[in-house]
């Protein structure tokens, strides 16, 4: 049983094996720094936390559809025990991330998340959210939010480091990865971090969770994603691939032209390299998805199919003002929002109060400001391929 942290060697590849590796992540910096100051309605950040939480959830195979994960959020839980658990859960990694993307925030914030306590931070900011009943029913063993695991565990093929020696792993781990301070190299050094923090298996329970966690705020807190994309996506289309890989990493050095470490040096750069491929392909497919030239007319077809085909309530003159939030992902009072219908208070004030049931408008109480909301069901209008599963799984109004 390993008991030592050169054990777990490399922490990086070496020398014709990293410098590819090197020019993929100088690429994805190029392709991805601009998205972090592209400016989108509020609303849609939240609602990418939702489909972030989707993906990571069903790469556990704990599945919950996205309307499921709408309904939880707003506190409408199943009467199905097994499903609740399941919704708890989304709610709790919706919640998690945005508190984890405000706390380790900037080059600061990203320093910080290679400690061993920000390590057990995460998995306490995100199972700490649930009932005792939801922790006392983990697969292994009674989960104790943020606590180091406290008996000796084998993941497949892998037997995972003694549990006393986790803490040492750990200082291993964050002192190694946490002085790497090159661009190209910190993404780099968080793909391969995200593996190593797997093999170690610091957690009895929540283990891939926290590494996924760690990687997306890892991202945000270098100024990357600006919350528009994350790798938890691209994760959950390639989860086969995605738990091969991790799982090859784990395996001793295959002879003499493996790397000098104890384990694999050549695996550690394929999971690496699938990690930065994953990375650049989510983020290219988020470029072009903002890239249209005119939202207007994709709110004019989800405004006229609303208010023709499912008859909501919804009409046509809402287009300016929604378009005018939608540009200035700004608020506005209800009042001024009526007014840029050109219709009589009264039908003003229906018209308002359907956008609002339909999400299209979003406030934060009865009375207060409105901004521009993104509800699932409007997605295939807005962003169609951004989280298809949403777009297959919407309900119409009830009559």
């Amino acid at each position: 049983m390993y008991d030592a942290p050169h054990q777990f060697e490399p922490l990086l590849p070496a020398g014709p094996r990293l410098e590819p590796l090197l020019a993929k992540a100088h690429d994805l910096s190029r392709l991805a720094a601009p998205l972090a100051g592209i400016r989108v309605p509020p609303e849609m950040r939240t609602l990418l936390r939702s489909m972030n939480s989707y993906y990571t959830n069903r790469i556990e195979g704990q599945h919950t559809r996205p309307r499921e994960i709408d309904q939880a959020l707003r506190r409408d839980f199943s009467h199905n025990a097994e499903l609740a658990a399941r919704q708890r859960l989304a709610v709790a990694h919706i919640d998690a991330e945005a508190a984890l993307e405000q706390r380790y925030a900037g080059a600061d914030g990203a320093r910080a998340l290679y400690t061993p306590q920000a390590v057990q931070d995460l998995h306490r900011e995100l199972f700490a959210r649930l009932p005792a009943a939801d922790l006392a029913a983990a697969e292994h063993a009674p989960v104790v939010p943020g606590e180091l695991r406290q008996r000796d565990v084998q993941v497949g093929q892998h037997v995972a480091p003694a549990h006393g020696s986790v803490a040492r792993f750990l200082a291993r781990w964050a002192g190694f990865y946490g002085t790497v301070r090159r661009g190209e190299a910190a993404l780099v050094a968080l793909a391969a971090a995200h593996q190593r923090l797997g093999w170690i298996h610091p957690f009895v329970d929540g283990n891939g969770r926290v590494m996924r966690l760690h990687t997306h705020t890892v991202l945000s807190a270098l100024g990357y994603t600006g919350g528009l994309w994350s790798p938890l996506r691209g994760f959950a289309r390639s989860t086969d691939r995605y738990y091969a890989l991790l799982a090859d990493a784990d395996v001793p050095r295959r002879g003499d032209l493996d790397g000098r470490g104890n384990l694999s040096e050549q695996a550690l750069a394929a999971w690496i390299d699938y990690v930065l491929d994953v990375c650049m392909d989510q983020a290219a497919f988020m470029a072009g998805m903002l890239e249209f030239s005119s939202p207007k007319d994709r709110l004019e077809a989800c405004l006229v199919y609303e208010a023709t085909v499912l008859k909501s309530g919804v009409r046509r003159e809402a287009l300016r003002g929604l378009h005018y939030l939608f540009l200035s992902s700004e608020e506005m009072s209800r009042g001024d929002f009526k007014s840029m219908l050109g219709l009589g208070e009264r039908n003003a004030t229906d018209v308002l109060g359907a956008l609002v049931r339909r999400g299209l408008l979003a406030s934060d109480s009865p009375q207060g400001k409105v901004r521009f909301g993104l509800p699932q069901h409007a997605l295939r209008f807005l962003f169609p391929r951004l989280w298809p599963e949403a777009e297959a799984d919407i309900e119409a109004p009830s009559a």
